[in-house]
């Protein structure tokens, strides 16, 4: 009996691995955003297949999920984007007993991204950084002599510089939240603000410039700043360095840069969450609290320059990244920064009224 008992559980041991195979799970995450091999440790240490998908905007990502049935089991929503979605009952709650490595999170970071969720209870800070100006150091000393004011927005809001520009490339994210408030906050406007006539003053500021951009796109601009076919992006921090990046290691002679202007930026944070109707749920789990290792954490940072919220990561993370201001804000820059808000359902009509005149220049 008793090595019958053995031969079973040694048979069930060896079974193990093989159901773990079988298990999928499906993750939805912005393109450009895990290092090379982050996917292939998760799988080599759980069995756990990954499909791994990309989007390039909230509002694509907000519009799988709205619509049900998306087959994800994990996603990255922007913060104010998460917070009326879990209002919406997009997401299901955590089970914080699978999540052990929550333990390796920064407190401070988790506190004010429980302003979107409350408790933290239904998602986790994924990476966080900053909406600022990434532009091609020559090109645009070039146009605009040596005193550009590469530290502020009015390098690309003053339709006298932005025309300058315009043959080399402007670039905008297709990103009405991170474009309106920063407009508000150019205008000495409340970025926070609500009130329509606010809005209307940021639309009418960028309709101004709307001539002198070449396109308004959320990823496209990485390639083209690294490859010098555009001059200046309003874009993700963690986007300017890759292309920053990429141009040096192609070795095409482009210096990009990275500016969180003086009239203030936004902070934000993407967030791993997981769908109400997620097809496996207990996988996506084990994918966040493996996101949370402070070894892969810095290693995502390490690839892709943007800010984490894992304390214990941060030994890990290279040097030149953990000490570079403009990735890591001091408290400075962190002073200059305003948070994204989540607006009521008549701000949020008006603003995609206005992006929508905004974009299409009509």
């Amino acid at each position: 009996m008793k090595k019958l008992a053995i031969l079973s559980l040694s048979a069930s041991v060896l079974a193990l691995p093989a159901l773990a195979q079988q298990q999928v799970v499906n993750v939805y995450n912005w393109s450009d955003y895990i290092a090379e091999d982050t996917i292939a440790k998760f799988e080599a240490e759980t069995g756990i297949r990954v499909v791994y998908d990309v989007y390039d905007s909230n509002e694509v990502l907000e519009a799988r999920l709205l619509a049900g049935s998306s087959g994800y089991d994990v996603v990255v929503p922007t913060s104010q984007y998460l917070a009326r979605q879990i209002a919406a009952g997009v997401y299901q709650p955590l089970n914080k007993d699978l999540l052990p490595n929550l333990a390796n999170m920064d407190e401070e970071l988790m506190q004010a991204a429980a302003a979107y969720d409350p408790g933290n209870e239904h998602s986790v800070i994924y990476m966080w950084g900053t909406t600022g100006i990434g532009y091609n150091v020559d090109a645009v000393r070039e146009r605009l002599g040596e005193d550009a004011p590469t530290d502020s927005w009015s390098m690309i809001f003053d339709p006298a510089n932005a025309e300058k520009l315009a043959d080399c490339g402007i670039t905008m994210l297709d990103a009405p939240p991170d474009i309106m408030q920063t407009a508000m906050a150019y205008l000495g406007l409340d970025p926070l603000s609500q009130e329509e006539s606010d809005l209307e003053q940021a639309a009418a500021l960028l309709e101004q410039i709307r001539p002198y951009i070449r396109y308004i796109h959320s990823s496209q601009y990485i390639t083209d700043l690294a490859n010098g076919e555009v001059c200046v992006s309003i874009g993700y921090s963690g986007d300017v360095f890759i292309a920053a990046d990429r141009a040096e290691s192609a070795g095409t002679g482009v210096e990009i840069d990275y500016s969180v202007p003086v009239e203030g930026a936004m902070q934000w944070f993407d967030m791993m969450a997981i769908p109400a109707d997620a097809p496996n749920p207990e996988a996506a789990h084990a994918f966040i609290n493996f996101i949370m290792k402070p070894e892969i954490t810095a290693d995502i940072t390490n690839y892709v320059y943007y800010a984490n919220a894992n304390a214990a990561s941060m030994e890990l993370v290279e040097e030149e990244i953990r000490n570079d201001p403009a990735i890591f804000p001091t408290p400075e820059v962190q002073a200059k920064l305003f948070p994204t808000i989540t607006r009521d359902a008549r701000a949020e009509r008006t603003l995609t009224r206005l992006w929508t005149r905004v974009r299409t220049g009509q």
